[in-house]
């Protein structure tokens, strides 16, 4: 248990059974009436982002979430199987909590994931993640990178838009928040 006072960024409440993590929080003193803190949660499992206002000093029910680097190992079946690199304990993942870092997860590929009570809430990856080009049209002579895009395969059967230039074979750099080409890597 901790009071509104106790608030703060990344903190994980357990709000009528539901995990809902802290993004931003603020006090606020009106002239008139008591303080009360306004804080903007969003739901750890579903992504769902709320707004909701406490009284000042109000106890506030806290989870404890773990959150470890793992080594990604092979996926089994709809499970993606995780290794603690601390214990050697091999986790399975649904591939529902993986949600869309699968399609950016290469074998022994490093990610967090953040545990409650043993139970996997979510995956999440760097930033960004240096992949192959498995497939893409052949560029023309004269494509600039000012000019348009071309969907490209990568390694992991991802989809992305990449400029006209780049050609099958080549590795790049994908921003795995939403999936944009950020450059070329070279070798």
């Amino acid at each position: 248990m901790a009071t509104t006072n106790d608030l703060k960024n990344g903190l994980v409440l357990n709000l009528d059974g539901q995990l809902w993590s802290v993004t931003a929080f603020q006090h606020v003193k009106p002239g008139k009436g008591g303080a009360f803190v306004r804080t903007t949660l969003k739901n750890v499992m579903t992504g769902k982002v709320v707004d909701k206002t406490f009284n000042a000093g109000t106890k506030v029910d806290t989870a404890v979430v773990d959150r470890r680097d793992m080594t990604y190992l092979y996926r089994d079946g709809s499970d993606f199987v995780f290794m603690d690199g601390d214990t050697y304990d091999q986790i399975p993942i649904p591939e529902a909590t993986v949600g869309s870092a699968a399609d950016y997860l290469l074998e022994n590929q490093v990610a967090m994931v953040a545990l409650h009570e043993g139970v996997p809430l979510y995956v999440e990856l760097p930033a960004s993640v240096e992949l192959l080009v498995s497939h893409t049209d052949p560029g023309l002579q004269g494509d600039r990178s000012t000019g348009g895009t071309k969907p490209a395969t990568l390694e992991t059967g991802a989809e992305v838009q990449v400029p006209l230039f780049l050609s099958t074979g080549e590795k790049i750099k994908v921003d795995t928040r939403d999936g944009r080409y950020l450059g070329r890597v070279s070798n």
